[in-house]
């Protein structure tokens, strides 16, 4: 049996260049990622959509969650 597990976390509000400059300051993080887990970063509308999967270690994908949200964090605070 095969265990997947998704999270999408959404950044309501966020300006188009807010939003440009999170997902660009983020994509160095965005190489070399486990095996079986995966992130997936979309612009719709006024939001910054983060979907995130892993097919393996569920470990991995909190602490991938949680580093990203870190990394967002640090990015919407340099912007500001």
């Amino acid at each position: 049996m095969s265990l997947t597990c998704q999270v999408q976390v959404v950044l309501n509000n966020i300006s188009q260049e807010k939003a440009k400059t999170v997902k660009k300051a983020l994509e160095p993080d965005n190489v070399n990622f486990p095996e079986g887990l995966s992130l997936y970063v979309e612009n719709i509308d006024n939001k910054l959509v983060f979907n995130f999967e892993s097919k393996k270690n569920m470990k991995h994908l909190i602490g991938t969650v949680d580093e990203v949200l870190e990394h967002i964090q640090v990015a919407l605070k340099v912007i500001e």
